[in-house]
């Protein structure tokens, strides 16, 4: 069954959870998606090692990705979870380390499929090695989606990419927040070679809609979680 028709319209989301390495967060992770009705939701920080895929009780399917070494550390991790519509209609998917997973999902189109890319980026202040070699493997796994494929990059991106558009006009719009960073600068440039329009700034919102991380003490706003969808289906 294909998870993408054209008469029915489909929402998923990404969610950084910080930890799912604590006693019935998986399950509360679930009911939520439920509450939702979300087919594919996208995790970050799942804090959970290794790479496999687990069957819950309720009929959901977790795909997962963590760091692979022996002993390593419960940090970081990204996660997709589906509805059983969108675990019918599963083609494959793939870990890329502790920051990068991606599923690809049958449409009603024959010959192309949906590819959800789930993330979790370097924070801005991590060193540029770091985010060089996300931002290289990332690239690595976008690249090989099919252009003529639905591809949806998503998830915690740690990256502002702000309300100024100029030279962006194509994959974004001015209805971000605040000033980009320099990781908004990657990311902007890396949709900008992949054809990727970042949703979330192309259409007017109130600010408390826009904004992703909140400061403890709620005086800083951050718009850092994001969804991006190539331009041939924006």
């Amino acid at each position: 069954m294909p998870l993408l028709t054209a008469r029915a319209k489909i929402f998923i989301g990404t969610w950084n959870v910080r930890t799912m390495w604590e006693t019935g967060k998986t399950s509360q992770i679930a009911m939520e998606m439920r509450r939702y009705n979300l087919p594919v939701l996208g995790i970050s920080e799942t804090h959970w090692t290794q790479a496999g895929q687990k069957r819950l009780a309720t009929g959901e399917m977790l795909l997962f990705s963590g760091h692979e070494e022996d002993n390593a550390p419960h940090t970081q991790g990204v996660a997709l979870m589906l509805s059983k519509v969108a675990r019918n209609a599963l083609v494959g998917w793939e870990s890329h380390g502790s920051r990068i997973i991606k599923a690809s999902f049958k449409t009603k189109k024959e010959g192309i499929l949906m590819n959800i890319i789930q993330c979790y980026a370097p924070t801005n202040d991590s060193n540029d090695d770091i985010k060089d070699q996300f931002y290289e493997r990332l690239q690595s796994v976008i690249e090989k989606c099919p252009r003529k494929d639905l591809t949806i990059l998503m998830g915690d991106l740690n990256a502002k990419v702000g309300i100024d558009n100029t030279g962006y006009e194509d994959i974004m719009g001015r209805h971000g927040l605040g000033e980009r960073n320099e990781n908004g600068e990657r990311l902007a440039n890396l949709c900008a070679f992949n054809k990727l329009v970042i949703r979330g700034t192309i259409f007017p919102h109130k600010r408390i809609h826009k904004a992703t991380w909140i400061s403890p003490d709620h005086t800083t706003e951050n718009q850092i979680v994001h969804i991006c969808i190539n331009k041939t289906f924006r």
